[in-house]
């Protein structure tokens, strides 16, 4: 396989720690932003405050950390999708979306929920 310049493999995607770049950008963009991380940490705390009542972690399926995790993935991948810009049809369109196919949603919520009491 080839080495890029960093002398990784191309299948080694880590990138400062994350799964790869396109999850790495996106948690930087939400950190970084006080809005921003002020809306997602409520979210966080919110999912992790409901996540006893879901079906799943009733039904003993998940739980309760497996579920806010799961729901707040859901929710980040959901809005973040659906906020990217239409481009229409186009090679960056077609490049954008890629790059939201590579987010870690899971990751991101996990790093949302990390300090949040449940």
């Amino acid at each position: 396989m080839a080495n890029n310049q960093d002398n990784t493999t191309t299948s080694d995607k880590k990138y400062n720690g994350w799964t790869n770049y396109e999850t790495w950008a996106c948690g930087l963009w939400i950190d970084n932003d006080q809005a921003t991380y002020v809306y997602w940490r409520e979210e966080a705390t919110r999912h992790a405050r409901q996540a006893a009542a879901d079906e799943m972690v009733q039904r003993g399926v998940w739980t309760v950390q497996a579920s806010a995790r799961y729901n707040l993935a859901q929710q980040l991948k959901d809005e973040l999708t659906e906020a990217a810009p239409d481009l229409g049809s186009s090679v960056y369109s077609d490049l954008l979306g890629a790059a939201l196919d590579e987010v870690n949603w899971t990751e991101l919520a996990e790093n949302l929920l990390s300090d949040v009491e449940y």
